[in-house]
């Protein structure tokens, strides 16, 4: 095959490549009860399995390769109901998950979460977003779970 013909494979595997998942789950506590767990850094080990500790803005995650340093940024607004966070790794690169809480009743909301691919080579994520995504629905069940039970 010659490399016009290679690029242009890869280029179709690459569009065909789901590269991203949409989970969200509903929580019978208040959005700002919600907002104000979920956008607090230091919370993320009790309901994520990707964040070992969290301390200021720096965190430990744990990967598939072991467990690695990071620096942490939430960035989020109660106004609008959103809570993002940027993780830069050791190399430079950057990953950042985005997520919103939506008002449904006082004391009722929906918690939604965009989930994008790691920062890694085309090559290594066949399969990566999809154990990811199963990991995000068994996280969010956890987060239903403290926020409903522990208010």
């Amino acid at each position: 095959m010659n490399q016009r013909a290679q690029r242009e494979a890869a280029g179709r595997k690459e569009r065909d490549l789901k590269t991203f998942d949409v989970q969200a789950i509903d929580l019978d506590v208040s959005p700002q009860r919600a907002h104000a767990f979920i956008a607090d850094p230091t919370q993320l080990p009790q309901w994520t399995s990707a964040f070992a500790s969290v301390s200021g803005r720096r965190a430990v995650m744990r990967t598939p390769h072991g467990e690695v340093h990071v620096d942490l940024s939430v960035v989020s607004s109660p106004e609008h109901g959103t809570v993002d966070w940027r993780m830069v790794f050791p190399d430079g690169s950057v990953a950042t998950a985005y997520s919103r809480i939506v008002a449904l009743q006082e004391e009722r909301c929906v918690f939604s979460f965009v989930l994008t691919p790691p920062p890694v080579p085309l090559e290594q994520l066949e399969g990566t977003l999809e154990a990811q995504a199963r990991t995000l629905t068994e996280e969010l069940r956890s987060l239903k779970a403290l926020l409903e039970h522990h208010a």
